[in-house]
């Protein structure tokens, strides 16, 4: 099989994101007259910089992974071909689906995703705001691409593609796209909505590219309200190494210190965050609910 050389997406897109990010600064202060929040931003950028040199590693031992099981075994021979490339955008945003939707229902998981979500602000330096763990070991969600046989390099240049395309809805500048758009597509509205902490909004549009998979999976909630970005209990520091790591620290100091059975233990890592061998357990779900029955009582 042929493989073309692709270049690495993500550097290329670099400049564009610090352009963009400017523009975005002089629009929300010129136009929405808001302050904007530089000390969170730079935040942010530290954030996705240490993303990006980390990911010199990670990413070789992502495609090392990926050659190692695609050599040992693969369904088809899949070609570098428009129409391969036409099936693996869905087929990758469908792992990226649950990739996304567990690390939201899973600690482990949040452990590393949980820093894209710490900022109390939304903005596009946000969606640089990106894990220093996670390229580890959320690379399985993938490898059922690799079994079918989608090339190593084919689904790395995809995913890196996904991320790229997640970039632009990281903004409160664009209120709706058309409504065609937002019945198929990730937008800034349903991101927001994503990214908010507001019980309605918890845990809801785990989406990539296309928000056809919240629909079908009953994971989708429409921006209505205002949403209230950050955490549910927020981290309150600019400190990149705390960001990267405090979960980590809080989820393995549970794991160690709780007096409970180890089978209780272990579910401090595979249960959603929050969750609590005693029973005192506040998950989203019961925030969710919680939100609906005060909403009916309302009514």
């Amino acid at each position: 099989m042929h493989i073309p050389e692709i270049p690495n997406l993500i550097h290329y897109a670099i400049p564009f994101f610090i352009i963009t990010i400017i523009i975005e600064v002089i629009l929300t202060v010129k136009v929405k007259l808001d302050e904007y929040e530089f000390k969170d931003a730079r935040t942010s950028i530290t954030m996705g910089l240490g993303n990006v040199a980390i990911g010199l590693f990670t990413k070789g031992i992502t495609l090392s992974l990926f050659y190692l099981v695609y050599n040992f075994f693969h369904l088809f021979e899949i070609p570098f071909v428009w129409w391969a490339w036409v099936v693996l955008l869905f087929a990758e945003d469908f792992c990226y689906y649950w990739f996304h939707r567990i690390s939201h229902e899973s600690r482990l998981f949040w452990a590393s995703h949980v820093v894209h979500h710490s900022s109390k602000k939304y903005n596009l330096s946000t969606a640089l705001r990106q894990t220093w763990s996670g390229g580890f070991y959320t690379f399985i969600f993938w490898f059922p691409l690799i079994l079918i046989g989608f090339h190593p390099v084919m689904v790395l240049v995809q995913m890196s593609i996904s991320l790229i395309y997640q970039y632009w809805i990281h903004t409160e500048l664009i209120h709706k796209m058309p409504k065609w758009f937002e019945a198929v597509f990730n937008t800034p509205s349903h991101h927001r909505v994503h990214h908010a902490t507001n019980p309605q909004y918890l845990d809801r549009n785990h989406a990539g590219i296309f928000i056809i998979w919240d629909k079908l999976f009953g994971t989708f909630e429409p921006e209505i309200e205002q949403p209230i970005y950050g955490l549910v209990t927020n981290i309150e520091t600019y400190n990149p190494i705390k960001i990267a790591f405090v979960e980590w620290y809080f989820m393995f100091r549970d794991f160690f210190t709780s007096k409970t059975s180890l089978s209780n233990k272990f579910k401090y890592l595979m249960k959603p965050p929050g969750w609590k061998h005693d029973g005192t357990s506040i998950l989203s779900t019961d925030l969710r609910n919680k939100w609906k029955e005060n909403k009916k009582a309302n009514v």
